[in-house]
């Protein structure tokens, strides 16, 4: 005789805690994110359905299988994660367990998920993050993004953090982590136009972008000099 766990029916979802690679579509015009062991080749968006890894036909998730989306109970044990090297630059998520779940001690395995909000930490330079930047790897059909702050964003693919949230789509809040007040009220006004922290973070990518520009024309020097010293 096998012993079952009883089964429990919530009243509200379930919340929990991950952490996950923000990615953009190739086309930028989607935003998602990717995670960091099993299931990592497969990006998901703010609200999907976990399939099967292995290419089996069960449902997601099965209970002889390690398949379906993985969370944590503790947000501490969420962010602990991201002290190794190769998580530096996840971020951490927060998710409703919808649908079908196993609970196990430490968290749950489960078949549909809404991430409700991203806290991206500090650029790798130690400054707050303002945009998410091309890492340098990525997907097919996606780019991988990490934190970048104004000044090291410079001629690099990139969306700023309310953009990223706005093309995700689902009501995701994303928030540095370095100064979350602020990114916390970043969104659309009721008119559908750009809000003020939104167009902040656009003008800093902007003036980043121009620095850079700046700082190679004078490493050129000025116009004409090249021809003058072939005469």
């Amino acid at each position: 005789m096998r012993l079952r766990l009883p089964a429990e029916r919530p009243t509200e979802p379930p919340t929990g805690y991950k952490i996950a690679h923000p990615v953009l579509s190739q086309d930028g015009t989607r935003a998602g994110f990717t995670g960091v062991s099993l299931g990592g080749a497969l990006p998901y968006g703010v609200l999907d359905d976990a399939s099967c890894v292995y290419g089996r036909r069960h449902r997601a998730p099965a209970r002889l299988c390690d398949c379906g989306f993985h969370c944590v109970h503790d947000r501490a044990a969420a962010e602990a994660l991201l002290c190794t090297a190769e998580h530096r630059a996840a971020v951490l998520l927060e998710v409703r367990v919808l649908g079908a779940y196993i609970r196990f001690e430490r968290g749950f395995r489960y078949a549909r998920q809404r991430v409700c909000a991203a806290t991206v930490g500090p650029c790798s330079c130690g400054a707050g993050a303002v945009a998410l930047a091309d890492a340098g790897w990525g997907r097919p059909g996606w780019q991988a993004l990490a934190p970048a702050c104004a000044g090291c964003v410079r001629a690099r693919t990139s969306v700023p953090l309310p953009g990223f949230a706005r093309l995700a789509g689902h009501g995701l809040r994303v928030e540095a982590a370095a100064a979350p007040s602020a990114a916390a009220d970043a969104g659309l006004t009721a008119e559908g136009e750009l809000g003020v922290p939104e167009l902040v973070a656009e003008a800093a990518l902007l003036q980043a972008r121009l620095d850079w520009f700046q700082t190679q024309l004078a490493r050129l020097g000025p116009p004409g000099a090249g021809a003058e010293g072939r005469g």
